[in-house]
């Protein structure tokens, strides 16, 4: 599995972001894949979605993230860009362990179950 760790809030996670303009969340979780975690991938499935708020600014931010369940192409993690801290591969339980927000590793459950299933 594909982990991130973020330069500034230092929580490991999954890639992720905005959708650009003109984008479609797909085209944009491919984006987010190679620029956060450096890596080519292709999209197989849908796994689900993650709701949950933030701070920003004193300014609570409600978030939606849709996340997919890809399969790697090419590239290597080291390649990450400035906004990852590290980024890398790790084996299911490892990644279950690894993951900061329980939302995450609810998500790598299920797919974990539709890759095995």
């Amino acid at each position: 599995m594909l982990l991130t760790k973020h330069s500034q809030n230092h929580h490991w996670s999954f890639p992720k972001g905005l959708i650009d303009p003109g984008q479609t969340p797909q085209e944009a979780a491919v984006r987010e894949v190679k620029e956060e975690g450096g890596v080519e991938a292709k999209i197989v499935e849908k796994i689900g979605y993650s709701k949950y708020v933030y701070s920003l600014n004193d300014e609570k931010i409600f978030k939606i993230v849709t996340y997919f369940l890809m399969e790697y192409v090419s590239g290597d993690p080291k390649d990450h860009d400035w906004e990852m801290e590290d980024a890398g591969w790790y084996e299911p339980d490892e990644a279950l362990k690894q993951l900061t927000f329980s939302q995450d590793k609810t998500l790598l459950k299920k797919a974990l179950e539709m890759r095995n299933g």
